[in-house]
């Protein structure tokens, strides 16, 4: 039991030691070797999309073209004022839209698609 306390007790007297032992190197600080850091990312541009004329269509042809033109923020209102919801995209025809066909806009852009019921 005393051997492994002296042999515990040197080690660590070893590993807290100044001075390395004779014939080995002593390693930079990390921050001396480290090359230098940037001092801020690049900002990557953001992306843009031409928005599409979708006025006219049946509105689940519209969000889908507004989709592939890479507009995915879509918002759909009833036109009529009624505050209907737009359940059966199939049934509505879209009668306009917030941001003009051929603007280019940042591709995160809201975009809402009014439309009216087209059976009433």
């Amino acid at each position: 039991m005393r051997i492994a306390v002296a042999v515990a007790a040197l080690l660590a007297t070893a590993a807290c030691s100044a001075t390395p032992p004779a014939g080995t190197t002593t390693p930079a600080p990390p921050s001396a070797t480290a090359p230098a850091q940037p001092t801020a990312p690049a900002v990557p541009a953001a992306k843009t999309c031409t928005v599409p004329d979708v006025v006219g269509m049946v509105h689940q042809t519209a969000q889908d073209t507004m989709q592939k033109a890479g507009l995915y923020f879509l918002r759909e209102q009833d036109a009529s004022g009624q505050g209907r919801l737009l359940i059966n995209d199939r049934n509505w025809k879209t009668v306009a839209q917030s941001v003009e066909a051929g603007k280019v806009v940042d591709c995160t852009t809201q975009v809402t698609l009014s439309a009216t019921k087209i059976d009433g």
